[in-house]
């Protein structure tokens, strides 16, 4: 029933119970998990994922986080990574001017730099922007890359149907169901179904009533909650539509 479009299980915080949380996931009616990477070390780990569960896909990328050493090797080796069976987007890529873990100049530089490897090989990507909304847009549209996903949308809705205009999807994750979310409320409200994605980014940003907690892909049930009352529309046409949205954009078979 469910696609969750963005999340992080090599992260560390599932080394406890991965396996047996990973194993239960149909029964939690979750057909499809997108692991997303943020270093070359997650993508090694992202592909290995890859390759022991049928119903996990790969994303591999470097986070803006991780960018301040990064080299042109580190490319060469996306590109070998991304002609993995079962990798099918470059993320998460982008811009953190929050936190600023690496020199803005170096973000700009990298985030070009595999925006210009995602559009060489064709693939969708995953974008993370945070404080950088307008120069995150800026550099996409300029890219000319036009697939893909602004993951955990923090934005406006105008400026998220212009990303829809552009071609992307917008990621909705538990912030949604946060009680000072209305930013985000009114961009459900506002934008396609068509176009939406749902994702948790565990194990981070649990939805309620688990806010606080480790996410995980089982969560997802609130977010489509949530969705759904916005929409007016059932539970299960949300998921369906959601889930037929994350296959169309990854281009799983």
């Amino acid at each position: 029933m469910y696609f969750d479009s963005h999340a992080h299980y090599d992260d560390k915080k599932f080394d406890s119970d991965r396996d047996e949380l990973l194993k239960n996931m149909h029964a939690k009616n979750v057909d499809f998990i997108m692991n997303s990477g943020e270093s070359m070390k997650a993508a090694t780990k992202t592909i290995e994922l890859t390759k022991k569960y049928h119903f996990i896909y790969g994303a591999v990328g470097i986070h803006p986080h991780n960018v301040a050493n990064m080299t042109e090797s580190d490319i060469d080796k996306l590109r070998s990574y991304a002609s993995v069976d079962k990798i099918m987007a470059i993320g998460e890529i982008g811009l953190d001017f929050y936190y600023d873990n690496s020199p803005r100049d170096i973000q700009r530089f990298w985030f070009k730099k595999q925006l210009d490897l995602a559009s060489e090989i064709d693939m969708p990507v995953i974008i993370h922007s945070r404080d950088a909304a307008l120069e995150c847009f800026d550099i996409i549209k300029n890219s000319g890359v036009r697939k893909g996903v602004i993951h955990c949308f923090s934005g406006s809705s105008q400026m998220a149907m212009d990303y829809i205009k552009m071609g992307f999807y917008i990621g909705i994750g538990g912030v949604l169901t946060y009680s000072n979310a209305k930013k985000t409320v009114d961009v459900v409200d506002k934008i396609p179904l068509e176009r939406i994605v749902i994702e948790t980014d565990c194990p981070y940003l649990a939805p309620v009533p688990f806010r606080g907690k480790r996410n995980n892909s089982m969560y997802l049930e609130y977010v489509v909650d949530k969705i759904s009352q916005i929409k007016n529309i059932s539970h299960e046409e949300t998921a369906k539509i959601t889930k037929e949205n994350a296959i169309r954009l990854f281009s799983i078979k």
